[in-house]
């Protein structure tokens, strides 16, 4: 039997690390979305859409321009018209610019945003992580107060909880803010400096441009010399150490567990004082339980300066990894509301009953009674079939006969008693039964 995919067909796949949503994955990530967003709105949170396309500029101001994501990861393109635009790689820098373009900070604060959809990273294709990957943030604009990462976060395990995961370990540091991480700094540097020899290229050149971002390496030997570095916690300012202590005292009293971990420090620049992950175990291929980092977050009270307002905008958020969190086994499927669970399958039988199947299908749809049916099938036992396996209560069968008496036989599949109905008042036929 010949091959259906020619040569060229088959150099046309998707891009690496790309991938087609089919009919129940698209739902999925509905399904996700959909309940993730009614416990925001729930929260106070309204949603926001920024674009996927948005200027270099904003990205290299925000992220960084030594940030791995930056420097390696970022898709670019330049237009007709000369301007340097990329595919968005985060959702965070888009919120800012939109809050600063449309003058939101005239508006009551804090202003508290949740967004969903695909950002793009050139990187390298892993369990869960793709290059067009999907995200759900919330992002709180407009407080500096401890209350609004506290709110971030409890929210984070609310959705996760929600979604099926029970056995949540949150990572949590303070990488505290410009007053008083230059000494933090400092000490940071000179310690690598002396264990040069061991650091990685990356970390090299980590050392010269943003030193945080050690603490960030997954190489095993970087890993190692991670455990003596200097400790950010120690070098915070009273200001930066109150802030963390409130954080911590909303946690103990929401029943959150955390571990502190003087290492995390998130891999963009614009954060500063609380930072967090969010892991759950999963076992790997080999059968080894690992942690899978599931969402990710922190306050960035200095990005609204760094891309060019006049002053700070505090504020705190957090992203969830919708690829990976629906691709373990706890996930907990959430069906979208445009799906409905069928009440009723509608066979037709001939071409007369073919003709009048979409007067029948509007008129159930308009009464709000979710149907199936599969119009391009003719056999009874074909469509039968199908709803047999779909599992409806009740079919709708229109043969011939029925078409031209302007009726249909209404069967119960699990008792197959039938009754014969006028078409104009099946719709409220279907409302009595159960």
């Amino acid at each position: 039997m010949p091959n259906p995919k020619s040569s060229k067909a088959e150099e046309l796949r998707a891009p690496k690390g790309m991938r087609d949503l089919i009919a129940e994955e698209v739902f999925l990530f509905q399904g996700f979305f959909e309940k993730a967003a009614e416990l925001a709105l729930y929260y106070g949170f309204k949603p926001i859409d920024t674009p996927i396309l948005e200027k270099e500029e904003l990205f290299v101001r925000g992220l960084g321009e030594s940030t791995d994501v930056i420097s390696k990861e970022i898709y670019n393109l330049r237009t007709k018209g000369g301007d340097r635009l990329v595919l968005r790689p985060e959702g965070t820098a888009g919120v800012m610019r939109s809050y600063m373009e449309h003058g939101m900070f005239a508006q009551p604060q804090p202003l508290m945003f949740y967004y969903s959809g695909p950002f793009f990273r050139h990187d390298n294709p892993q369990r869960g992580r793709y290059r067009q990957l999907h995200q759900f943030g919330l992002e709180i604009l407009g407080t500096p107060k401890s209350i609004a990462d506290a709110t971030i976060i409890n929210l984070t395990k609310i959705i996760l909880e929600e979604a099926g995961f029970t056995n949540l370990n949150f990572k949590i540091n303070s990488i505290g803010d410009s007053e008083c991480r230059g000494n933090f700094r400092r000490d940071l540097v000179s310690y690598y400096k002396k264990n040069l020899k061991n650091l990685c290229s990356d970390c090299k050149e980590r050392l010269k441009t943003n030193p945080l971002r050690l603490l960030d390496c997954k190489n095993p030997n970087c890993i190692e010399l991670k455990k003596d570095a200097p400790d950010s916690i120690g070098y915070l300012c009273s200001s930066c150490k109150s802030h963390f202590k409130e954080v911590l005292e909303y946690l103990d009293a929401l029943n959150i567990s955390y571990e502190v971990d003087n290492t995390l420090v998130r891999g963009l620049d614009y954060y500063t004082r609380t930072v967090f992950e969010v892991f759950a175990e999963s076992k790997n291929e080999e059968g080894e339980s690992l942690p899978l980092a599931l969402a990710g977050g922190g306050r960035y009270d200095n990005l609204s300066k760094t891309l060019g307002f006049k002053k700070d905008v505090p504020a705190v958020g957090v992203s969830l990894g919708a690829d990976r969190i629906i691709e373990l086994p706890e996930y907990i499927r959430h069906a979208p509301r445009i799906v409905k669970k069928p009440k009723v399958f509608f066979i037709q039988l001939s071409f007369d009953a073919k003709l009048k199947s979409f007067e029948i299908i509007e008129a159930l749809r308009h009464a709000k009674i979710p149907v199936k049916h599969s119009l391009s099938k003719d056999s009874l036992s074909a469509q039968l079939a199908l709803a047999e396996k779909i599992g409806v209560p009740y079919t709708i069968i229109l043969g011939q006969k029925e078409a031209l008496d302007g009726t249909v036989i209404v069967r119960n599949m699990d008792t197959r008693s039938q009754d014969t109905i006028k078409i104009a008042k099946l719709a409220e036929y279907l409302k009595k039964i159960k």
